[in-house]
């Protein structure tokens, strides 16, 4: 089995060797089955991250989301507090910085953090995930720690990922937050 490092990298080229056209395609096909799901549907208050590094496009959905009165929130990472992630009020406007892992993000104002227990759904990125719900991340942490008590609240966690990301076992560590869910372009997966 290869190491969460070399996994990460081999995901991630795979993620990356996706052309434009078929990047496209995934995040229409992402917009489609998620515009149809009840939880999303049902949902007012909607965090996702803004793609980066061959991850799932996630800008049509943002769009729908704003089409159909959704609020949608952005991950920022935590100023004072290390590892830890913040989620702020996205809207078409909003001025966007980089952090310091050169991944864009609302420019910080306390005025437009939503509590993670006020989120509805919180879609997530991941680098490799497997059929039993394990994730991958970047290895940071940031949403394994924003997740660490989900199930006492009504957040509904939500991966994304392109089918390639699909592997036969992810390597889990004690920290590590299965999804109840992960979807891909081309299918839902329901692990709970």
């Amino acid at each position: 089995m290869e190491t969460r490092s070399q996994l990460r990298t081999t995901i991630r080229q795979c993620r990356n060797a996706l052309s434009i056209d078929e990047q496209k395609k995934a995040g229409l096909a992402l917009t489609e089955s998620l515009s149809r799901h009840t939880k999303i549907q049902q949902a007012s208050r909607i965090a996702i991250y803004l793609t980066n590094d061959g991850e799932l496009s996630t800008s049509s959905f943002i769009d729908w989301c704003w089409q159909n009165k959704k609020l949608v929130y952005l991950p920022v990472v935590h100023p004072f507090s290390t590892g830890n992630l913040l989620f702020l009020l996205y809207q078409p406007k909003t001025e966007l910085i980089n952090n310091a892992y050169g991944i864009l993000e609302p420019k910080l104002d306390v005025t437009k953090v939503c509590p993670l227990e006020q989120l509805d759904i919180i879609c997530t990125p991941l680098v490799a995930f497997d059929d039993s719900g394990a994730r991958l991340g970047m290895g940071g942490g940031f949403y394994d720690r924003s997740l660490a008590h989900w199930q006492q609240t009504k957040l509904y966690p939500i991966g994304l990922a392109h089918d390639c990301q699909l592997v036969t076992k992810v390597p889990v560590e004690t920290w590590d937050i299965p999804l109840p869910e992960i979807i891909t372009p081309s299918k839902r997966y329901r692990f709970l």
